[in-house]
Order: C-alpha cells, then sequence, then structure tokens
C-alpha cells in the first residue's frame, strides 16, 4: 500500500482547535462574566478589581509584537509583519483604542492543492484588532509609524498636559454689602 498514503495538516488541525478554544472562552465570558450567569452580581470566578496591574493588551497570537513605554512615557507598539505592504495596513484610533489591521497581497497567498512538509510561516489577514491607548494620556496626533525591514513600530508620545481640569472659582462675598 505504498501508493494510498494519508496526509494530515497538522498545522491547519490545530489552527481549527486554536478557534474553537477562543469561541469556548468568549461564550464563558460572555455568559459567566461579572453580573452574568444564574446569580447577578460579583461572580466568584472572575475578579475583575482594576489595579495598576491590570493587562490592558489583549493576548492575539498574531502578528507576533512587542508593547513597551519608553522612559519618555510614549507608549510604543511593535509588530511582525513580514510580507505585508504597508498600503495594505490600517491604523486608525477610535476613542481610547488603537484599531490595527491588515490584509495579505493575493500574490503570497499559497496556492489550492499544496502540500506543506513543514509549515511555520502563516501569512494570513489580520482582523481589527484594538489596543488602549487612553486619549487622555497620549497625543493621539502626534503618532508616528515606521515600516521598515517587515517590522511596524507605532510611537504614541504622552500628552504634556495631563494636569486635572480646572475646577469653578467660586467667588465669596460678606453677608451685608
Amino acid at each position: 500500500m505504498k501508493g494510498n498514503r494519508m496526509y494530515v495538516d497538522i498545522g491547519s488541525m490545530l489552527d481549527e482547535i486554536f478557534d474553537a478554544a477562543k469561541t469556548i472562552g468568549d461564550q464563558v465570558r460572555d455568559n459567566f462574566g461579572p453580573g452574568k450567569g444564574p446569580a447577578p452580581g460579583p461572580n466568584p470566578w472572575f475578579h475583575m478589581d482594576q489595579d495598576e496591574n491590570a493587562d490592558w493588551y489583549p493576548t492575539y497570537s498574531y502578528p507576533p509584537m512587542n508593547i513597551f513605554m519608553n522612559s519618555d512615557r510614549s507608549i510604543v507598539f511593535e509588530f511582525a509583519l513580514s510580507g505585508f505592504d504597508e498600503k495594505d495596513i490600517s491604523l486608525t484610533f477610535q476613542g481610547d483604542y488603537m484599531v490595527f489591521a491588515a490584509r495579505i497581497g493575493l500574490e503570497t497567498a499559497p496556492e489550492d492543492g499544496v502540500r506543506y512538509f513543514k509549515r511555520r510561516l502563516k501569512l494570513k489577514d489580520i482582523e481589527k484588532q484594538k489596543y488602549y491607548v487612553p486619549a487622555d494620556k497620549f497625543d493621539q496626533g502626534a503618532v508616528k509609524a515606521l515600516f521598515r525591514n517587515g517590522i511596524l513600530r507605532v510611537s504614541v508620545p504622552p500628552k504634556e498636559d495631563q494636569g486635572a481640569p480646572e475646577g469653578v472659582k467660586i467667588e465669596i462675598i460678606k453677608e451685608g454689602d
């Protein structure tokens, strides 16, 4: 039976498993998150206490990326986008979020009927991903994005004046005047 070998694409199987796990995670969060489920009110399974160590950035598995803050307090996002063209990358701000998406060109898409012997590089479209960049802390209008050697580096500087908004001065008058 040398000619009847069956080939299995493990990469496709793992993609389906990870997609199913994400769907299950989303369902658990949506149905059993804080204030959800059979008993209204706080849910002991989800501790949503917001502290300074809260993770505001989702763990998207693709593309590989770094998020860090420089000494000048600017926030920097680095995305590994090998195979993408800068004209197919979209970066916008919507409120307190930077929205990132990218489309892979058709000329780099795999042909139908291709059998991989080893597949680690997966080129696929990147759907809208949201990253928290609060408008009251960072100057979204002064953002700089540089795409070089397949790395997109987005730097958002801090706002110069982050002081508290001025209150209303109340004048005190002496009675009888």
